[in-house]
C-alpha cells in the first residue's frame, strides 16, 4: 500500500512563477481557482505531524483536502526557496531537520 501524502499548497505569484521559469520549473505548476498557480510540497504522516508540532498556527485539513494549511509565510517561502534550489518538490526532510 502506498503511504499517504499530504500537500502544503504555495501559491505562485508572477514574482515566484519567474522564479520558477528561470530555474526550469515551470511545468511544476497546477492551475487552481480562477488561473491562480500553486505547487504542492508533499508530507508524509511523520513529516505532517512535526510540521503541526513545530508551527502551533498550521492546521491539517482532515474534513476534504487533506492538507497542511496556515503556515506562517515565512515557512512557506522557506519552503518554495528550496524547492527553486533543489529543482524538486522532495525537499521536507531536508527543510525539517533544522527543527
Amino acid at each position: 500500500m502506498a503511504e499517504e501524502k499530504f500537500p502544503i499548497n504555495i501559491w505562485v505569484n508572477e514574482e515566484r512563477y519567474e522564479k520558477l521559469r528561470q530555474a526550469g520549473l515551470a511545468d511544476m505548476c497546477e492551475e487552481m481557482l480562477a488561473g491562480m498557480k500553486v505547487i504542492r510540497v508533499y508530507a508524509n504522516e511523520v513529516q505532517r505531524d512535526k510540521i503541526l508540532e513545530v508551527f502551533p498556527t498550521a492546521k491539517f485539513d482532515t474534513a476534504t483536502t487533506k492538507s497542511i494549511e496556515l503556515l506562517p509565510k515565512d515557512v512557506k517561502d522557506s519552503i518554495f526557496d528550496r524547492v527553486v534550489e533543489k529543482q524538486s518538490i522532495d525537499i521536507l526532510e531536508e527543510f525539517l531537520s533544522k527543527y
